[in-house]
């Protein structure tokens, strides 16, 4: 994936988007008045996948403009992850995503639930559900890559090489990359 093909070609309001709403808040607090900006938004699933042929993770790489109009960094590794927009139970959606992104076939079954936390908690406290997966070889149905016009690059981090990819500031990487990763290591220390 070469960023030399992404350019930035105007901004825009947007009132009307299917993923956001912005809103202010008017509270009190200690019997003070206050407001503050929020945006409302989905929650999602978010799944630590680990190959047990390989004995690696496997993560996802893709395009996130808010980070490249920012900080003009294109790519970021992340959890394979998906909105909670479908009328379909939290394994039914993450399974969905873990074969859209990644190509594996798992049951949602097979999802052991690992945390929920909050994110963008200054702006937006949406929630995110983390669930952790063990795969195999015989899993594998596609190349992944996301459906639609999604460009999503699957990366499988060797876990000898879990410790220093987490601490190496080259790789631009998500909080909830971070907690998965220490969980694992805690899980099945090495």
């Amino acid at each position: 994936m070469n960023s030399d093909n992404i350019k930035i070609l105007h901004t825009e309001e947007c009132p009307n988007s299917p993923y956001i709403r912005t809103k202010r808040v008017h509270y009190l607090e200690k019997g003070c008045q206050k407001s503050w900006d929020i945006l409302d938004a989905h929650d999602s699933v978010a799944i630590l996948i680990f190959d047990k042929t390989q004995q690696s993770l496997i993560v996802v790489k893709q395009l996130r403009i808010a980070v490249y109009a920012k900080e003009n960094i294109p790519y970021t590794y992340e959890l394979c992850a998906g909105l909670v927009d479908k009328q379909k139970s939290l394994r039914e959606i993450a399974s969905e995503e873990v074969l859209e992104e990644c190509g594996y076939a798992i049951s949602p079954d097979a999802l052991e639930e690992v945390a929920l936390f909050y994110s963008s908690v200054g702006f937006a406290s949406t929630k995110q559900h983390l669930y952790y997966a063990e795969v195999d070889g015989t899993m594998k149905m596609n190349e992944g890559g996301g459906i639609d016009d999604e460009m999503i690059e699957v990366v499988s981090i060797p876990i000898q090489e879990l410790q220093q990819f987490i601490f190496d500031s080259q790789y631009a990487k998500t909080s909830g990359l971070l907690f998965a990763f220490l969980w694992f290591l805690r899980k099945y220390p090495q």
